[in-house]
C-alpha cells in the first residue's frame, strides 16, 4: 500500500489532470467487460503495461508485484471453474471442456480489468480524485468516509507490522499454535485502537466545527485536451482491433 501511494506521488504523470488517467483507464475496463476476453484482455494488458511503465516510469516489478496477489486469487479459483460435479447416479468428479473455457475467460478478462484500476491508482493519488468524485454528483457521506479510510489504512498498516515485529521478536510465531495465538491478540489489539482512533478523530473534527465535509485542495494541473484525445484515439485502436480480431476467429 505504501509503495502504490508512493508511486502515485513521485510518477512522470503526477502533475498531469486526472482525467487525462481516469477516463482512458474506464473506458478500457469497459471495453474489457464489453468485448470478448481472449481478444481484448492481452490487448488491454500490453497497453496498460506500457502505459504504466514505460509512459509513467513506474517499475514493472512494482506492477507486476500489485498484480500478483488478484492473480494469485484468480488461479486458485480457476481450477474450481473448470471441473464438473454431478450428483445424477452417485457423486462423481468429471473435467469439464465448458468449464475450462470459461475459467480461461474469466481470468484473462479480470486481469485485464485489474490492470486498469492498477494503472491509475499507480499514477494518480486519491486526493486528486475527490474533487472529481464530488463534481460527478457522489454523496458527500460516501466522499468523506474514502478519505478518512484511505488515513486511516497507513495508520494501522505501520501499527500492524510494528506490533507483529514486536511478537515476533518475542518468538510469537515460533510454531502455528502460537502464531495464531498471536494473531489473535494483534486483530484484537488493533480493533481497540481502531475504536480509539475514530473517537479522538470524531472529537478533533468537532473542535475543530466539522460541518460534514472535508476540504482538499484541488490540483492545480490544468487539462491538456491534445493528451486527451490521443489517449482516447489509443483506446479505440485497442477497441477496434479487438473487434476485428473477434470476427477472424469467429
Amino acid at each position: 500500500m505504501q509503495a502504490i501511494d508512493h508511486h502515485a506521488w513521485t510518477n512522470r504523470w503526477r502533475n498531469r489532470h486526472p482525467v487525462e488517467k481516469l477516463l482512458p483507464a474506464l473506458t478500457l475496463l469497459a471495453l474489457t467487460l464489453a468485448l470478448p476476453p481472449l481478444t481484448i484482455g492481452p490487448l488491454v494488458l500490453a497497453a496498460t503495461l506500457l502505459a504504466t511503465v514505460r509512459g509513467a516510469g513506474i517499475p514493472l516489478k512494482t506492477v507486476l508485484s500489485v498484480l500478483a496477489a488478484p492473480a494469485a486469487f484468480l488461479l486458485a479459483g480457476a481450477p474450481f471453474l473448470a471441473i464438473s460435479v454431478r450428483f445424477h447416479d452417485g457423486f462423481s468428479v468429471q473435467f469439464s471442456p465448458d468449464g475450462l473455457r470459461l475459467a480461461v475467460d474469466t481470468m484473462v478478462r479480470a486481469l485485464a480489468a485489474t490492470s486498469c484500476l492498477t494503472a491509475l491508482i499507480l499514477t494518480t493519488p486519491l486526493t486528486d480524485l475527490v474533487p472529481l468524485l464530488r463534481r460527478v454528483g457522489v454523496p458527500t457521506g460516501i466522499v468523506e468516509l474514502i478519505l478518512l479510510i484511505y488515513r486511516l489504512i497507513f495508520v494501522f498498516a505501520e501499527r500492524a507490522l510494528t506490533g507483529r515485529q514486536a511478537q515476533a521478536a518475542r518468538l510469537g510465531y515460533s510454531s502455528v499454535p502460537r502464531g495464531i495465538r498471536s494473531a489473535g491478540w494483534l486483530a484484537g489489539a488493533l480493533f481497540q485502537r481502531a475504536l480509539e482512533r475514530a473517537q479522538r478523530l470524531e472529537l478533533g473534527l468537532t473542535a475543530r466545527g466539522y460541518a460534514g465535509e472535508l476540504r482538499v485542495l484541488p490540483s492545480e494541473c490544468a487539462l491538456s485536451w491534445s493528451r486527451l484525445a490521443l489517449s482516447m484515439t489509443l483506446v479505440g485502436l485497442i477497441g477496434l482491433t479487438s473487434s476485428l480480431l473477434a470476427r477472424g476467429l469467429a
